[in-house]
């Protein structure tokens, strides 16, 4: 911590905007609503445990020729397995309409 205190005021701005972007959840995450996978972005998605870039342009690719008609359809999309879809299950909607996401499920900070 001290080391911090000492550097020059750029080195410490950087530091601490690279913490705070680090530490952003979007807003319907921090909100508590779960992610709808059928309009969710590439970041959204992003922010859902075991889903990275990749799997998150492949859940795109999919849904773009087959709409998700419930949540199980996940497993079509390459990358995602029954253990995956296990723990995103709480956390994601195919309906318009989002609903809390349970205390149990949210992302710690």
């Amino acid at each position: 911590m001290y080391i911090f205190f000492k550097t020059n005021f750029a080195l410490r701005y950087i530091t601490l905007m690279l913490l705070i972007a680090t530490l952003a959840i979007p807003v319907a995450v921090c909100a508590g609503e779960r992610i709808n996978i059928n309009t969710a972005t590439a970041q959204e998605l992003q922010t859902l445990p075991k889903i990275g870039p990749k799997t998150a342009a492949a859940i795109i690719k999919y849904r773009k020729q087959h709409r998700f008609q419930k949540i199980d359809d996940l497993v079509k999309v390459k990358g995602i397995g029954k253990k995956t879809l296990a723990k995103l299950k709480p956390l994601i909607t195919t309906g318009e309409k989002t609903t809390a996401i349970p205390k149990e499920h949210k992302k710690k900070k």
